[in-house]
Order: C-alpha cells, then sequence, then structure tokens
C-alpha cells in the first residue's frame, strides 16, 4: 500500500517562503556598486537551483518579487515598530525575516497569524535565541496597526 506519508517534510509553501528568505538574506551580501538585479538574484542562488519543487521555487520568486515590489512600504513598517532600534542596526537575518513576512501580511490573503507563525519558524530556523522575541514583537506591533479593516486577520483558531 503506497500511502501519501509526508512525514517530516515541510510542505510546499514552507519550503517557498524557506527559499525566498534566503534569496532575499543573500541580495544584502552583492557589491552595492554593481548590483545585481532581484530576478537574477532569485535565478542564480544556489538553494533555487537545487530546489526540484517548481511550485516551491514559484511561490518563492512571488513572494521574492512582491517584497521588491513594496520594499520601501514594508521597510517603513517595519522602520514605523523597530523601537529602540536604528533600522540600519537590524541584523540582516531578522531584517529579511521580517521583509518576507510583512509582505505577506500586508499584500497577500494569508492570515496574519499563519505569516507571524511561519516568520517566528524561520527566526528559529536561521536566527539566534534572541531572533524570534524580536521578529514577533515587530510582526505583533505590525499587525495591531496595520491590519485595520479589510486585511485584517478574522479566521477562526
Amino acid at each position: 500500500m503506497h500511502g501519501k506519508k509526508k512525514g517530516n517534510r515541510p510542505g510546499v509553501r514552507r519550503v517557498g517562503r524557506t527559499l525566498a528568505f534566503q534569496v532575499l538574506y543573500g541580495v544584502h551580501f552583492d557589491d552595492p556598486k554593481n548590483p545585481v538585479d532581484i530576478t537574477t538574484a532569485f535565478d542564480r542562488n544556489p538553494m533555487v537551483e537545487e530546489q526540484e519543487s517548481d511550485t516551491a521555487r514559484e511561490f518563492a520568486r512571488s513572494l521574492v518579487m512582491g517584497v521588491e515590489a513594496n520594499r520601501a512600504r514594508i521597510d517603513a513598517v517595519i522602520g514605523e515598530h523597530s523601537q529602540h532600534w536604528k533600522f540600519d542596526r537590524i541584523a540582516v537575518i531578522e531584517l529579511s525575516i521580517l521583509r518576507l513576512s510583512l509582505y505577506e501580511m500586508l499584500f497577500t490573503d494569508i492570515p496574519v497569524k499563519a505569516a507571524i507563525n511561519e516568520a517566528i519558524e524561520l527566526s528559529k530556523l536561521f536566527g539566534d535565541e534572541k531572533s524570534r522575541g524580536f521578529v514577533n514583537g515587530i510582526l505583533d506591533g505590525a499587525a495591531r496597526s496595520e491590519m485595520k479593516g479589510p486585511a485584517q486577520d478574522t479566521g477562526k483558531e
């Protein structure tokens, strides 16, 4: 009998978010004197190249392109909610996670709580022991002030 046993494999969307995070993180290390456009950065990323799932790759691509297209607004929200932290002092890991999660919170139909939970999972995987609290604090503040109106998460849990 061949069942569809998932085991401990992460879902396609989580894999896509992880790829998107890795691309967003990686672009911080490009030469500022010779910047690479985000499409090229995505396509040349080794983790993207190695990913077998076309669905995960396409989901990751949509996230990366969405973050890039809305980066000014996303960064403004991060700046508004990163109390006691200058924007340029936020670690690259946390900044990349915040950008990704805020894109999903502000510009997609994913429930806010799910976006925050996914960001916390990324911070556990890639950040240090303080990352989770920092990311959660900024995203929670952003959710409270930014998610007023139709974009607010009204799903039942």
